[in-house]
């Protein structure tokens, strides 16, 4: 897979124009990605997949996020899709797969929607935003809230139940919304549902126990801060790229009495940036592969490795973001214009860090986790 993305590296970088004009990627773009295995990578073997270990399918995405960020976060959403799909219901998992593997799955995780229960199955209804790659998908989902008669169903703690509703990508709505500051060939529309019977079979419950073997499958949520990571990561990678091919043209910028490369001032920020992309990069190693052991271990399926997996991700994306500012300073007034990638990875990295599993507000689950911790060693 990884040949393969090195050989279409050129083509990548060479339409990102056209990926940000269209808002979405191209559909020739999505079958050569499609036919490098990025929409099998963690199907299980059973079903014709590639069943990555986890690792292995991150480096994946950190290598196509390095050259595009909306590439790389459509190889996220092919991912995780096939991750959410195998909590469905058999009957249905083997409808979504009954052609192949190489199926692209979107969805969106707000419980924008409701789901109550009729005879006959669901009577689900909603609008969802942030349905990355719903353009291109063959299935797409979005959660809601269960109801009957009107009430939510009471779910664990005391929450409502939420359940996951999957349907062909031609029974829904797609609303042209995405018009947004950055990741803008990602077509994250709008995708809404208008009062529809759903099968029963079609709505499942993403808590249950895995219906999968293997380690990939015995948790979802811990895997999805480790997933943001590699995209902050990737992108940062990306961005000092840009910065390293900017200064290797000999630019000198006005009034700058030496090249950029040969500035002091330059190198020095240079060396700094350089250290906190490797503190990035190995902050983000060390979490992939405590996950990993724990998922081999069959010790996944822990609340508080959601805790640990999303202060990284937090750290990681505010890490990555300020990385892409140095950059952009750096490069003087070249960057401004829409030709400069740095712009493009600047921009890509702040809306990618607006996402839940990396907003700031995460750290108040990690304090509450390490005085707990703190308290039971001290017992």
């Amino acid at each position: 897979m990884l040949v393969g993305i090195r050989e279409l590296a050129p083509e990548i970088v060479a339409r990102t124009a056209e990926i940000e004009a269209a808002r979405r990627l191209p559909p020739d773009l999505v079958e050569r990605l499609r036919s490098i295995g990025i929409f099998r990578m963690f199907v299980p073997r059973s079903h014709g997949g590639l069943e990555l270990d986890f690792p292995d399918g991150l480096e994946v995405i950190k290598a196509l996020t390095r050259l595009d960020g909306s590439v790389g976060w459509t190889a996220i959403v092919a991912g995780v899709g096939s991750l959410f799909a195998a909590a469905a219901r058999p009957e249905l998992y083997q409808q979504m797969y009954q052609d192949g593997p190489d199926v692209a799955i979107c969805g969106s995780s707000q419980p924008a929607g409701t789901a109550e229960r009729v005879s006959g199955g669901y009577r689900v209804k909603g609008r969802w935003p942030f349905a990355s790659s719903c353009m291109h998908a063959d299935w797409i989902g979005g959660f809601c809230i269960v109801t009957e008669n009107g009430k939510p169903v009471p779910g664990p703690h005391g929450k409502p139940q939420i359940g996951a509703v999957a349907l062909p990508a031609r029974d829904w709505d797609i609303e042209d919304t995405w018009h947004a500051a950055g990741l803008k060939g990602t077509g994250s529309q709008h995708i809404a549902l208008r009062e529809r019977l759903v099968p029963e079979a079609n709505v499942f419950d993403l808590e249950t126990p895995p219906r999968m073997s293997g380690p990939l499958y015995q948790a979802l949520r811990q895997w999805l801060p480790v997933a943001h990571g590699a995209f902050s990561v990737g992108l940062a990678e990306g961005a000092v790229d840009d910065l390293l091919a900017l200064a290797h043209t000999g630019r000198q910028q006005l009034y700058a009495a030496v090249p950029m490369r040969e500035s002091e001032t330059f190198q020095y920020e240079l060396g700094r940036i350089s250290a906190n992309l490797k503190a990035a990069q190995a902050l983000h190693e060390v979490q992939v592969a405590s996950h990993w052991r724990r998922a081999l271990a069959g010790t996944l399926n822990d609340e508080d490795l959601v805790i640990e997996a999303a202060q990284s991700a937090v750290w990681l994306a505010t890490t990555c973001v300020g990385i892409a500012d140095a950059c952009f300073a750096l490069a003087g007034s070249s960057a401004v214009y829409d030709s400069s990638p740095l712009q493009r990875r600047l921009r890509d990295l702040h809306v990618g860090a607006q996402h839940a599993h990396a907003q700031q507000r995460q750290y108040v689950d990690v304090g509450r986790l390490a005085l707990r911790r703190s308290a039971e060693d001290a017992a």
